[in-house]
């Protein structure tokens, strides 16, 4: 693994449970912020073997990006389990992941 992708899975493995974030984000967060296609690519080649919640990822928009309907539709339903709300028109509702991640943790 390249240092970057490793620092991908590290960035990636560290989103909590009910938070999702952008491609883009994630690849700011690793030390490259113009690859947000590279996170993509490390994504769909390596969730399964690093049990990465790919499920926690989508685009600048707050849509649900991976190919095919099911896919869509797992990750919708893994995000709704997790108390991610949706708006109308079916984009992740960023204000509601921002009010549930400012919350003190319990514990």
């Amino acid at each position: 693994m390249t240092p970057f992708t490793e620092d991908v899975v590290r960035v990636l493995k560290s989103i909590p449970e009910g938070i999702v974030v952008t491609y883009g984000q994630v690849a700011r967060l690793a030390g490259s912020p113009r690859a947000a296609r590279q996170v993509v690519r490390i994504l769909h080649s390596m969730s399964e073997k690093h049990n990465l919640p790919w499920h926690r990822v989508v685009n600048a928009r707050g849509e649900i990006n991976v190919p095919g309907e099911e896919a869509k539709a797992e990750q919708r339903r893994r995000l709704r389990e997790e108390g991610v709300s949706f708006t109308e028109d079916g984009r992740v509702d960023w204000n509601k992941i921002t009010q549930k991640a400012d919350q003190p943790k319990k514990g």
